[in-house]
């Protein structure tokens, strides 16, 4: 992983949250929060919460008793999440690396993490933390996209930027993002990390769009590809982000369109 994908700064978190949660995000935030919701937690932690619409999600479906910390690296990310919801007391912000979580052993009964165990820098320390802040028997449920091939919206993007690029293309989301769905790989790291009866279920979902521009605007715009986009310098930002559209149109066709994005999704007891 380049230092750059984990730079979520500037303008990204706005576009993020505008556009590319209601693209990829919200569905499987329903999913994990449902999943969350049937171990009827006490004390809940989520890291990498980004933008918080898993936070959202679990605020919806969890009683008003429940205790919520909700806790990301990168603090522009949290202050649109604490900003989306200001109102909502129960819930605790806190900037933390998932890698070295400022919480006491057995803090917790659940942890969850959407689509933020690709960036841990070392991956079975992010699932030893987890697993050290649960209390014996309390779960960990997260999910990681699945490989590139499956998620079309993506597939497309990276491949209209290898076109765009030729000689240096953009990988973020074929490196980070979907760089981490070997389930075989998955499995091992949480078992090295302490973690048992673990299950992996691999789930499809459909992502909607009003136009291919929207789709481009998401990825180019509203990612740590933009810091790569914007590295390179010609051509520019906004250029690129209207040829990848043209080339998602081209694929997905004019007006609304509509791409399988698909997950896996995790769960492990400590």
């Amino acid at each position: 992983m380049v230092a750059t994908d984990k730079l979520f700064a500037g303008s990204i978190p706005e576009i993020y949250d505008r556009v590319l949660v209601p693209l990829i995000f919200e569905p499987y935030a329903r999913d994990l929060a449902g999943r969350l919701g049937a171990t009827d937690p006490r004390d809940v932690l989520e890291t990498a919460a980004g933008t918080g619409v898993l936070t959202r999600a679990i605020a919806a479906r969890l009683p008003a008793n429940v205790r919520i910390v909700a806790s990301d690296l990168n603090q522009p990310m949290l202050d649109r999440a604490r900003a989306r919801q200001a109102g909502d007391g129960r819930i605790e912000w806190r900037q933390a690396d998932a890698l070295a979580l400022p919480f006491a052993d057995g803090a917790f009964d659940a942890v969850a993490c959407q689509f933020g165990a690709m960036f841990f820098p070392d991956k079975i320390q992010g699932y030893r933390e987890a697993r050290r802040v649960l209390r014996p028997g309390g779960r960990f449920l997260f999910n990681v996209w699945d490989r590139i091939a499956d998620n079309e919206f993506a597939e497309a993007v990276t491949a209209a930027l290898a076109d765009i690029f030729p000689h240096d293309p953009p990988r973020f989301l074929a490196r980070t993002p979907h760089g981490h769905h070997d389930g075989g790989r998955i499995r091992a790291d949480l078992s090295e990390a302490g973690f048992t009866d673990i299950a992996l279920e691999a789930v499809t979902q459909r992502s909607e769009a009003a136009s291919a521009h929207e789709v481009a605007v998401a990825y180019c715009q509203g990612t740590p590809l933009r810091n790569e986009i914007e590295t390179r310098g010609t051509p520019p930002l906004d250029e690129t982000t209207a040829r990848a559209a043209e080339a998602l149109e081209r694929r997905f066709g004019s007006g609304p369109i509509g791409g399988r994005i698909r997950a896996l999704v995790i769960t492990a007891i400590a």
